[in-house]
């Protein structure tokens, strides 16, 4: 009996006949270019905390910041290593939302981190979903400047 009733609600619910009135239309998905920031090593990386690498550090996180407020950068985070990582292991990634890779790579020679020595960094085009963001994404203030 339980099957002879369920039937009629699968039948419905998978030729849509159980959507909700006045839904709105899914977005059509697209995808375009956004430049993507690899963060290496540099020649000045070390793991001591000294009070350059601290300095690098909190300056690093200070550019992050502002390129995310003024909208130029999408997301950025680091990899996470063991003791085993390379002398010029991939430290992290910047995703830019900007419109030639030369403007990204310059913001990216912006940060305080690059400029030291601590990391280096390349940058490729990445064609991924328009719109990309994360849950908690604080939208561009337009009164944030772009450079330091």
């Amino acid at each position: 009996m339980r099957t002879l009733l369920s039937v009629p609600v699968l039948v419905a619910v998978a030729t849509g006949c159980a959507t909700t009135q006045g839904a709105t239309p899914p977005k059509e998905f697209s995808m375009r270019t956004y430049y993507m920031g690899f963060l290496r090593r540099g020649p000045a990386w070390t793991k001591e905390r000294t009070p350059e690498a601290l300095a690098d550090g909190k300056g690093h996180m200070a550019n992050i910041e502002r390129l995310a407020k003024c909208g130029k950068l999408v997301i950025a985070g680091p990899f996470g290593w063991g003791d085993e990582a390379p002398a010029d292991a991939l430290a992290g990634i910047f995703i830019f939302d900007v419109a030639t890779r030369e403007e990204a790579l310059a913001l990216s020679q912006q940060d305080p981190a690059v400029k030291s020595g601590r990391f280096t960094v390349e940058v490729l085009p990445w064609y991924g979903p328009t719109g990309l963001t994360y849950e908690g994404h604080i939208p561009a203030d337009p009164h944030v400047s772009c450079t330091p």
